[in-house]
């Protein structure tokens, strides 16, 4: 009996990532809770919580040490509402996808009588999953500069609205709480949703917002936290400073899309110059082919 062994390094190569995933997933998909424990846990006696919360915890502590390892943009996370955990699952998918693709398809050809050495399906696995890692974490990125976009765009009408709700002499907390509720978006249900932390905590809301435009990286919106601060201890009028702030950062954005837009025409001058010397190249070839 001859065993061909290309293809059962290949078979086994697939098993075992296909196995891979299948357990990755798995462990993923959360199982429904059995009544008894979970009322357990909801009448639990103090003092007792941390333990039984441990085993759950454990099961995601190797996925937590891979988010620490891969460093996730934590600030482009926080924006898009994804977790580290999140983002290194995204990845690690992203790169067994990868790795198993070409092992698939060095099984089909296999399958149909096409050899070829071990080496092209190994490094091309190797290729992909390196390849698919980096695509996700480049979607992450081009994801978090769409959402900050948005999210400059919203904090101008939040700006205006909040300059509004001061000249209705409404008092600064009031004013902040009733501009985020006046729209709707994802962008103010994150706003009313840090006044809404900052209530319960008892904190200053200005303060929470600038805490939020830390974590997320939009500086913007610490403005609005700074000049409402200076409005709620120092009883300033402040909702010219506020109306001039927009615009200001509406001119700002306005001349960053200019920009954007200048270095994206001035990428397609490449094809087009690549594009003229094609032509020339097509006229002057049967004149040089006469000589």
């Amino acid at each position: 009996m001859i065993v061909n062994w290309p293809l059962a390094i290949a078979v086994c190569g697939g098993a075992g990532v296909g196995l891979g995933v299948f357990l990755v997933v798995r462990e993923m998909v959360p199982a429904t809770p059995a009544l008894g424990p979970a009322l357990r846990r909801l009448h639990q006696p103090p003092g007792i919580g941390g333990r039984v919360a441990a085993p759950a915890s454990r099961r995601l502590d190797w996925l937590s040490g891979l988010s620490r390892w891969l460093r996730p943009p934590h600030r482009q996370l926080a924006l898009i509402g994804q977790t580290p955990e999140q983002y290194a699952l995204s990845v690690l998918l992203s790169a067994l996808i990868g790795l198993a693709m070409p092992t698939l398809l060095g099984v089909a050809l296999l399958a149909l009588g096409i050899s070829f050495p071990l080496v092209v399906p190994v490094l091309g696995s190797l290729g992909l999953a390196l390849m698919g890692g980096l695509l996700a974490h480049r979607a992450v990125l081009t994801k978090a500069d769409a959402a900050r976009d948005e999210f400059r765009q919203a904090v101008c009408t939040y700006l205006d609205l909040v300059a509004l709700q001061l000249s209705a002499a409404h008092g600064p907390v009031q004013s902040l709480e009733r501009a985020a509720a006046v729209c709707d978006g994802w962008v103010f249900d994150r706003l009313q949703e840090s006044l809404r932390i900052a209530q319960m905590q008892m904190h200053a809301p200005w303060d929470e917002l600038r805490d939020l435009a830390d974590k997320i990286g939009i500086p913007e919106l610490g403005d609005v936290g700074a000049i409402m601060r200076s409005s709620g201890s120092e009883g300033a009028q402040v909702h010219e400073t506020l109306r001039s702030r927009a615009d200001s950062l509406r001119d700002q954005i306005r001349t960053d899309n200019l920009a954007r837009a200048e270095g994206v025409t001035s990428r397609l001058d490449i094809p087009g110059a690549l594009l003229v010397f094609v032509l020339l190249g097509f006229v002057v070839y049967p004149f040089i082919a006469r000589i």
